[in-house]
């Protein structure tokens, strides 16, 4: 996987020294990115051992929202446990609920976006609004009443406002689009939720993906944002992860998997990683594996049948890597 090498090259090149929450120096290179044709092989790192079954697990505890430590072992993925039982701010937060709680982490942000609306009742339109907002499916949570300060100008002396609620599944959503309208260019889903950074032990890395589809070619790719890189262990995983999920919504929705861009605010090193990047740095790269889905996974190309719920359905055991070739694996501690 030369395009993740390069960029290693790149931030230890091109990088500056930053100071960060962990107390862990990185070397840091702003604005970075990684393209990769899927056609052409699956983006696994060859230059060490990638834990695959550990990324598929963490990919698939996403997919099923499980906000508990717990959950991503009973996967095959332990990348959870430090974060869950170690981290100390995360052990003092008043919102953690119990041992190997996460708290509202990417995947509840993925399938159980908590939405919400207010309508002001004193509004003519607030009957339309209301059975507009039913009608798509939210629930009422109570009226609100508030006084004339703290108004928004215009709502006069006083104002009622009723308070409606969902849990939307924004991955969900995004397969429904690519089947019924793939020209949509707003096919997307993110993880970056201010109301509740204070309530996840860690706040999403990679929060912004999207689809898009290709009809005629009968081809899908993927734009993944990431604001945060750990080059040496979360980029791997990250790529894995990404390049999966695209493979799995290709899978159900009638696309093969095409190009998976993939986009880093901050990509940086970690001090206590550079041996082993720059032992990787060394080492001539594998060619790239392919991914394959089982047979027991539908696909939509094949059967014509849309079957969204194998987003929860899929296990670990799904996934395998063939032709696979690898130099010897590499370990260096998580900042936490």
């Amino acid at each position: 996987m030369q395009q993740y090498l390069d960029l290693v090259r790149q931030v230890l090149e091109h990088g500056s020294w930053q100071s960060n929450r962990t107390g862990i120096r990185t070397l840091s290179l702003p604005g970075a990115m990684m393209r990769f044709d899927l056609q052409q092989g699956f983006p696994a790192v060859t230059t060490k051992k990638l834990a695959f079954k550990s990324a598929i697990g963490e990919l698939l505890g996403f997919l099923r929202a499980s906000r508990s430590a717990a959950d991503f072992r009973a996967l095959g993925s332990k990348v959870w446990d430090q974060n869950a039982n170690e981290n100390a701010a995360w052990l003092a937060n008043p919102y953690r609920l119990q041992p190997d709680d996460l708290g509202p982490v990417y995947g509840v942000q993925w399938r159980q976006w908590p939405a919400y609306k207010l309508i002001d009742l004193d509004q003519p339109s607030s009957h339309d609004q209301l059975a507009d907002a039913l009608q798509r499916g939210y629930q009422q949570l109570g009226i609100l009443v508030q006084d004339a300060h703290h108004l928004t100008p215009g709502y006069g002396h006083s104002a009622r406002q009723m308070l409606l609620y969902k849990a939307i599944d924004q991955l969900r959503q995004c397969l429904d689009t690519i089947v019924q309208n793939p020209s949509d260019r707003r096919i997307l889903f993110h993880g970056w939720n201010w109301a509740q950074l204070e309530e996840m032990a860690l706040p999403p890395c990679h929060l912004l993906y999207q689809f898009l589809p290709n009809v005629e070619k009968r081809e899908i790719s993927l734009c993944l944002y990431v604001r945060s890189n750990d080059l040496g262990l979360g980029a791997p995983f990250n790529l894995t992860e990404g390049a999966a999920l695209l493979h799995l919504v290709g899978r159900l929705t009638g696309y093969t998997p095409r190009w998976f861009s993939y986009f880093i605010g901050d990509a940086h090193i970690y001090e206590n990683h550079l041996p082993m990047v720059q032992e990787q740095l060394q080492r001539e790269p594998f060619p790239a594996p392919q991914l394959v889905i089982s047979d027991r996974v539908p696909d939509y190309a094949q059967t014509g049948e849309y079957a969204p719920e194998w987003l929860e359905l899929v296990e670990p055991g799904d996934f395998s890597l063939e032709g696979y070739q690898h130099h010897p694996p590499l370990t260096a501690a998580m900042a936490v």
